[in-house]
């Protein structure tokens, strides 16, 4: 007997999202290893699509870490943070509060801004915030995954900058599905993760490092994520460790899917199925957390009624329709559902499905009330 699945699930949660035919087609092509010449000039394709999607500056190093989001977080403080340095972080979720985490375990002295969950940063308290601690880096979350809100990255960056800090910016729910220029709106340092709106799988986590922080980067205290070894691999040809020529090739595949597409019809595509999505939750009866002009399009936390098991919700899409849905972080837990449409999971064929999965689990709730 096999623990492998045997049906698709309907990946509707936070990620991973679904991953499309072409993609999982990529990935059963012939194993070659990291060195491989056919390896490297798949490394030098996906350099030039990642810098396009990021849509990263002139002189601006884009690459993919072998390891989930978290890795692309910790590769851009590692490479960034130095003991001593001050660094700020905006907390209005649970992955604002990773990042003031990792940067304290390398050793900087954190301010931590923090706004309400489910609440978008005000460009003007960071600039308060920074007038009165300073800062040598700044980090922030474009797409927070735990509550749904958008902050204005583009602001804050320039407020940032204004105060001659470094960017940090988390782009792991928006990259390929919300609008987001790296090099237009002066970020330094930005990560996403393959398996979101890109539409991979988990396992690579897409990096860019702007000219500045480049020029500013520090010894790390980490080997494997070491910014300086890791061009010597993608650039110079250097060993550095063995990584999987299955996951670039899925990367690749979804890197052309997305560029096919085009970003701007991209982009359009998932601002019009979140508004579809509310429109269908709102027949339900149902309303999503962040104000209008703060919602992600990509990842939408929808309220949990009251009296409603919020978990019998989500084990009853699971069993019966065989959807996935995902639950409430933090202060959240219990509150929300998190309904994630990116990439290939962002249709309207899905928003039909889901809305007459919720009835169904909702009615059968009240039912037994």
């Amino acid at each position: 007997m096999t623990l492998l699945p045997d049906t698709d699930r309907i990946l509707l949660g936070p990620g991973p999202s679904l991953t499309s035919p072409r993609v999982m087609r990529a990935m059963a092509s012939p194993t070659v290893s990291h060195l491989d010449p056919l390896m490297l000039r798949l490394l030098d394709d996906v350099r030039a699509r990642l810098g396009r999607v990021f849509r990263a500056a002139e002189g601006s190093f884009a690459f993919a870490v072998s390891g989930t989001g978290t890795s692309g977080m910790e590769t851009a403080v590692a490479n960034l943070v130095r003991e001593g340095s001050r660094a700020t972080v905006v907390i209005n979720g649970y992955f604002g509060d990773r990042l003031a985490q990792m940067c304290e375990r390398y050793g900087a002295t954190v301010s931590r801004l923090n706004v309400e969950w489910g609440t978008a940063c005000d460009p003007d308290s960071l600039r308060t915030q920074l007038k009165s601690t300073g800062a040598d880096i700044v980090a922030m979350v474009h797409a927070e995954t735990s509550t749904g809100v958008r902050n204005p990255v583009r602001e804050m960056a320039a407020v940032a900058r204004e105060h001659g800090a470094l960017t940090i910016v988390d782009a792991v729910t928006s990259l390929g599905g919300m609008p987001l220029d790296v090099g237009g709106w002066g970020i330094d340092a930005c990560y996403s993760c393959t398996q979101k709106c890109l539409g991979g799988p988990s396992g690579l986590a897409p990096i860019v490092f702007g000219p500045r922080a480049l020029e500013q980067r520090v010894k790390g205290r980490s080997f494997y994520f070491d910014l300086t070894l890791l061009e010597d691999y993608w650039l110079r040809r250097k060993y550095h460790h063995t990584m999987s020529s299955t996951l670039v090739y899925a990367l690749y595949e979804a890197l052309s899917i997305v560029e096919e597409e085009g970003l701007d019809a991209r982009w359009a595509r998932h601002e019009a199925n979140h508004r579809a999505l509310l429109e269908s939750l709102g027949g339900l009866g149902l309303s999503v957390l962040p104000r209008e002009g703060e919602r992600l399009w990509t990842l939408n936390a929808v309220r949990v009624p009251e009296g409603i098991d919020e978990a019998a919700v989500r084990t009853h899409l699971l069993q019966t329709f065989n959807i996935e849905i995902g639950a409430g972080l933090g202060p959240l837990a219990g509150k929300i559902w998190r309904v994630g449409l990116m990439g290939a999971s962002s249709s309207p064929r899905l928003i039909v499905l889901l809305r007459g999965a919720l009835a169904s689990a909702l009615a059968r709730q009240r039912q037994r009330a």
